[in-house]
């Protein structure tokens, strides 16, 4: 995202900012705000490019280690563009070794190390000011930046799925009067429960019976005349 700060003379010089560091552009903002420029801002490489060529900035002033595309490469392909617009790089101190050969690779007029103060930006400002550098590292673009490497290659693309005239017919389902009747095996070792019989009370009765007979039998064979 860009934005720019709120001198909005036409006649004001603009600074290009790049950093994804919210203190270190603060501080860069104060810092161009005091000499008359118009400040534009943005945090990534993509964006930065983008930018310059919309703006045609009279200045840039860009870190190295921003994300999607390093200071380095953004200031070449701000290079290749053309214009006239001069590039200055910022750099932790742990990345002064690769701010100088950038520096000299872009044709940038200078770097400055992060924090960035007035005191920095004033001993180096008649340099900022001079002649722009040639920049050699547009030789090595297509080795920096190969086409292949920025390019983004397509998924590979599935088969297209069938359409539904596409698919075989689904074989006609048969009416139900059709269908073979279900059958229902009741497995042997299951017993059919059965209702329980009161065996007691018939036991009782014959019992009864036997001896009324065996009564009357005695009585008629008068085995008991003595008795009665």
């Amino acid at each position: 995202m860009s934005y720019v700060s709120e001198v909005s003379s036409d006649d004001a010089p603009t600074v290009l900012i790049v950093d994804n560091n919210q203190m270190s552009i603060m501080r860069l903002k104060e810092v161009f705000r005091k000499r008359g420029f118009a400040l534009v801002v943005c945090e990534d490489g993509d964006e930065a490019v983008d930018e310059y060529i919309r703006l045609n900035p009279e200045l840039v002033v860009m870190s190295l280690d921003i994300p999607s595309l390093d200071g380095h490469l953004a200031a070449l392909e701000m290079r290749e563009h053309g214009g006239d617009s001069r590039i200055l790089f910022i750099a932790p101190n742990r990345l002064s070794d690769l701010a100088e050969q950038a520096t000299f690779s872009a044709g940038a007029v200078g770097w400055l190390t992060k924090p960035v103060t007035q005191s920095q930006l004033d001993e180096i400002w008649d340099e900022v000011l001079g002649e722009i550098p040639e920049a050699p590292g547009l030789e090595d673009l297509d080795q920096l930046y190969p086409e292949d490497r920025i390019k983004v290659e397509p998924d590979d693309i599935l088969p297209a799925l069938p359409t539904l005239a596409e698919l075989p017919p689904l074989e006609e389902i048969p009416p139900l009067e059709e269908l073979p009747p279900l059958e229902v095996t009741v497995s042997s070792d299951t017993p059919a429960s059965k209702p329980k019989k009161k065996k007691g009370l018939r036991n009782f009765v014959l019992l009864l019976v036997l001896v009324g007979v065996g009564v009357g039998v005695a009585y008629q064979q008068g085995h008991l005349d003595g008795l009665l």
